[in-house]
């Protein structure tokens, strides 16, 4: 069959299933439990990512940092990756140990290891995150006063971040860090800033697909881009990895601006689900856009893209706006899309606003 065909064939699949219904996450959507997830006292916690083990409990890797830190920019220079588990995928979610921690600032990732991406590849857990460090002292209570987006701290590490892996024979650890990021920034490229944000999928045959999202220097060669969202691949996850083409699949500039993609696929292709940063595809700002793709290369926007909003309804009977609701990530078991996780904050919405964060999770009709 041609890629013409193929293509044809997906476009008319999709016209199918939307004509009587929005989509297959939105018409699906479940009450959030209100003890589902993840939460920490005294810290923020932030985009989970979650997989079954052979143990047949549900293993969590989410962000956290203290809170005596801003939220924002607080994870830059002190996020750490933790491990929850729980026997249900809803959770509660319980801690168990840090799975990738501070490490040294002579260390790519030294200093903060964020947004993970948990996948297994045959008898191996390979664990996808953004990392990054500074040449600086530690911020404490002593000198957050100083700690803000214009601080020496966080100039140095934003200009630093990148993807990297992590991997395992379990999913209880121990964890093996290479010493050295899996996609470095380009010049004068889409991601000459920075990369960051991972989704990864590894193939039947070992080969992966990575979503990452990408910042530009401005002309001013001080200040940098808007978000954009590449892809790039490798013959294995260990492998060299590529990113594919000059241009971005999502950008102000094409589709809109998105953050957060998350990558899965079944029989009728590839899907992404992202948060749609203005507006652009879905008509909501922050709201959750759906793409899909016959090769996971080349991306068409839904029919009908809007997959969540921030207003969620729980299982307490309440219906409550969320102020932020970020790092969509789609649980699949047998094929089919059965939760859909985020990271969340109350508030009236900015992440100055908030006073708690956790990772909530919505099941999905089947």
């Amino acid at each position: 069959m041609s890629q013409n065909m193929k293509y044809i064939i997906f476009f008319f699949i999709g016209i199918i299933a939307s004509s009587n219904a929005q989509n297959f996450i939105f018409d699906n959507l479940k009450e959030a439990p209100v003890n589902g997830g993840l939460e920490m006292k005294d810290y923020w916690v932030w985009g989970s990512s979650v997989i079954k083990g052979e143990d047949g409990k549900y293993h969590m890797y989410a962000s956290r940092w203290p809170k005596f830190l801003p939220f924002h920019p607080g994870w830059m220079v002190a996020s750490e990756i933790v491990h929850a588990t729980s026997n249900t995928a809803v959770g509660p979610y319980q801690f168990q140990d840090v799975a990738l921690g501070a490490r040294g600032a002579q260390y790519w990732d030294g200093r903060s290891c964020h947004n993970p991406k948990i996948v297994k590849y045959k008898d191996t857990y390979i664990l996808y995150y953004m990392g990054s460090t500074h040449p600086f002292e530690d911020v404490t209570t002593n000198n957050v006063s100083e700690f803000d987006l214009s601080s020496k701290f966080c100039i140095a590490a934003r200009w630093g971040k990148r993807i990297g892996i992590a991997t395992s024979k379990s999913p209880n650890g121990p964890w093996t860090r290479q010493d050295a990021p899996i996609l470095e920034v380009k010049p004068n490229s889409y991601y000459s800033f920075l990369t960051s944000n991972p989704s990864p999928l590894i193939k039947d045959d070992g080969s992966v697909i990575l979503l990452f999202k990408g910042r530009s220097y401005k002309d001013d060669g001080i200040s940098n881009s808007d978000m954009s969202i590449g892809v790039a691949t490798a013959p294995s996850y260990d492998g060299k990895y590529t990113v594919v083409g000059d241009k971005p699949l999502f950008s102000i500039d094409h589709f809109g601006e998105i953050e957060d993609p998350h990558l899965w696929n079944d029989a009728t292709g590839f899907h992404m689900i992202a948060k749609d940063q203005r507006g652009a595809l879905t008509g909501g700002q922050g709201d959750g856009a759906l793409a899909h793709s016959i090769d996971g290369l080349n991306w068409i926007v839904d029919k009908n893209p809007k997959a969540y909003t921030k207003k969620v309804k729980w299982n307490n009977g309440k219906t409550i706006v969320q102020g932020q609701l970020e790092r969509p990530f789609v649980l699949v078991e047998n094929g089919k899309p059965t939760h859909l996780f985020f990271a969340t904050m109350d508030g009236t919405g900015g992440f100055g606003n908030g006073t708690k964060t956790w990772n909530m999770v919505i099941p999905l009709k089947q």
